[in-house]
């Protein structure tokens, strides 16, 4: 089966899709956004798109850890869907982690011109699986000595 290229099927899938949120702005300015899996900016547009483009990369939380997937897809996998996906996960610091999405995506000569969309989307993964220390909260001292002064 041959795949079709991927300035066609954005053509066909740009005025609409089922993963297309259009929210409207300042007078006539509208932003369109995308829910489409494999799109880092969540933006609609042809070089964000998970659908038209064949090679896409996915960074999203895995499990309850603080473990992080990077998944990239597999060029000659295009017509098996449940294959299409090369899924790697990440349990390491975060320095560690970005060094290995740089070398998979940039260095790789995978998706160079997504490498700071990807590092970007990793940085507010990790954030988010950052988790509040526990414990008591220290009091603030200026308070607690203007209490004790009437």
């Amino acid at each position: 089966m041959a795949t079709l290229p991927g300035q066609l099927i954005w053509e066909i899938v740009k005025k609409n899709n089922s993963f297309v949120v259009r929210q409207f702005g300042r007078g006539t300015a509208g932003v369109q956004f995308s829910k489409e899996p494999n799109n880092l900016y969540n933006l609609h547009s042809y070089k964000h798109s998970g659908l038209a483009n064949h090679k896409t990369v996915t960074i999203q939380p895995e499990g309850k850890e603080h473990a992080v997937l990077l998944a990239t897809s597999k060029t000659k996998k295009q017509n098996k869907p449940a294959r299409v996906l090369h899924k790697s996960v990440m349990k390491k610091e975060f320095p560690r982690m970005a060094k290995a999405v740089v070398n998979q995506v940039g260095d790789n000569y995978y998706r160079p011109d997504l490498k700071s969309a990807a590092l970007a989307r990793l940085s507010a993964v990790h954030r988010s699986l950052k988790v509040a220390k526990s414990g008591v909260k220290k009091r603030n001292r200026q308070a607690h000595k203007a209490r004790g002064r009437k």
